[in-house]
């Protein structure tokens, strides 16, 4: 279902992906092996977990498709409400009865696209989670004594270190 302006897309290992945009084109030209019964809330769980493994390994990559983030702010603006769903629940509630919500997240996303090339970049956010302390790539270790100590009272109150 590649449209008519954007170049021939081929078939390649998810690994191969540049970035989101890419991968998305990969579920473009084969939805049914991505997405079971063509859900988008299955699109949007390859998502969940894409964005994942990009705070996980660290790698700044901008990505819209968080909550409030660009692609759901713009199909708000372009719907003129708010939603508490979800972009995937939105567009499978929303979809004309001439399409599929799979055809509509696609004509959807390359009207995004097209918009926001038109539009000046916003400054890439990183990709982490709010909250979570990152160390590089590295995993913080745990304290192998504080797994000792189940009541967690510190080393004044520990008769250990007496």
């Amino acid at each position: 279902m590649p449209t008519d302006d954007s170049p021939q897309i081929t078939a390649k290992q998810w690994q191969d992906c540049t970035d989101v945009y890419d991968f998305l084109e990969q579920v473009r030209l084969r939805p049914g092996m991505w997405l079971p019964g063509h859900s988008l809330s299955h699109l949007e769980a390859l998502l969940v977990g894409y964005r994942v493994a990009l705070g996980v390994h660290a790698i700044d990559e901008p990505f819209d498709f968080w909550p409030e983030e660009g692609f759901t702010r713009w199909l708000h603006e372009r719907r003129g409400a708010t939603s508490s769903l979800s972009w995937a629940a939105e567009i499978e509630r929303t979809t004309p009865a001439d399409s599929t919500p799979v055809e509509e997240f696609f004509r959807l996303l390359d009207d995004y696209r097209r918009d926001a090339a038109s539009k000046p970049a916003p400054s890439t956010s990183k990709a982490r989670f709010p909250g979570i302390e990152y160390m590089g790539a590295m995993p913080v270790l745990w304290n192998s004594d504080e797994w000792l100590d189940a009541d967690r009272r510190g080393a004044a109150a520990d008769p250990r270190h007496e």
